[in-house]
């Protein structure tokens, strides 16, 4: 059973079924990857590709695989006695199995600006290590939230030197001095002022600027979005004693991705790691490879730690 079918779930789908295994993948139909609107950093798709046509190709070729899909949600989660999992969905069906791959991902938090889910992955950012090289040389705009959008901000100076940032939630998260020091040693202009609307042009819809509250345009090539307090899905995770980091991600052995519960295994943004689709899509593979040697009884999985693992969630 697979709880999950964004990128890493879909990756696991479609080894396993390659296995020749019974998969039932469990997705509420929504996540991440389904905002973005185009991915520029995976081999193959130098012209960008969106996350729900990978989506679309993904649960196809499971499919193809008889890799089976219910959408909905999984609510519940237990592990009898005898080691099998059961699963409550939202649609109160439940659900066995015999191992579990939890892939459910994480939301980013932002504000509901108009104009803004439309620019996501085309022309406003979530991901510096994925995008920061979209902006390259372009006015940016950075809207987010205290010393996280200031830090982000910050890290874009390696690709251009003209950024403004727009404290979005000035009144509750302002930016400390260390950070407005560092913001004005690199000449980033710095606004506490609350987003009212993202500017697209009529032409492509492209990102032009952003108006405020106070009725004030500022205007911009590029934007990015770093409010923090992103939502991990490991709820289901900590119902069944996954052990989890503070920041909520779920900790796995590096080797195999499965968690300390025997017979549950966890891959793609739910687990440590840079929060990248192509690491969500390898996680995915390496999570199904270990679940296969345990379902064939080949190798009995001994999990392992370090437990001294710091991570700042962003």
């Amino acid at each position: 059973m697979i709880i999950g079918g964004g990128i890493a779930g879909l990756q696991g789908a479609i080894q396993l079924g390659r296995y020749k295994h019974r998969v039932l993948v469990i997705d509420k139909g929504e996540g991440r990857s389904s905002l973005c609107r185009s991915y520029h950093n995976i081999l193959g798709w130098p012209d960008g590709v969106s996350g729900n046509e990978l989506r679309s190709l993904g649960k196809l070729q499971a499919e193809r695989l008889g890799v089976q899909f219910i959408q909905d949600e999984v609510t519940g989660l237990v592990r009898s006695e005898d080691g099998l999992m059961i699963g409550r969905s939202k649609g109160n069906q439940s659900l066995q199995a015999k191992t579990v791959l939890l892939a459910m991902g994480l939301s980013d938090r932002f504000p509901a600006l108009p104009g803004l889910e439309q620019c996501l992955g085309l022309t406003v950012y979530v991901c510096p290590d994925c995008d920061g090289y979209e902006v390259n040389g372009r006015q940016t705009i950075v809207m987010g939230a205290g010393n996280v959008g200031a830090v982000m901000a910050l890290t874009l100076t390696y690709w251009t030197q003209a950024i403004t940032y727009i404290n979005h939630e000035w009144q509750n998260k302002t930016v400390d001095d260390e950070h407005l020091e560092k913001l004005a040693s690199h000449g980033i202009v710095h606004i506490d002022a609350a987003l009212s609307e993202v500017v697209r042009s009529e032409f492509n819809g492209d990102f032009q600027g952003v108006f405020l509250d106070d009725g004030r345009m500022i205007a911009g090539e590029r934007g990015f979005i770093a409010f923090g307090g992103n939502h991990v899905h490991s709820e289901l995770a900590r119902q069944v004693g996954i052990e989890c980091l503070e920041n909520k991600h779920i900790l796995t052995d590096p080797r195999t991705k499965m968690t300390n519960i025997p017979g549950i295994w966890a891959a793609g943004d739910i687990g440590v790691h840079a929060e990248q689709l192509t690491i969500a899509m390898g996680e995915g593979s390496q999570a199904a490879i270990w679940i296969h040697k345990e379902l064939v009884g080949a190798h009995r999985v001994t999990p392992t730690y370090r437990r001294d693992l710091q991570l700042e969630h962003h």
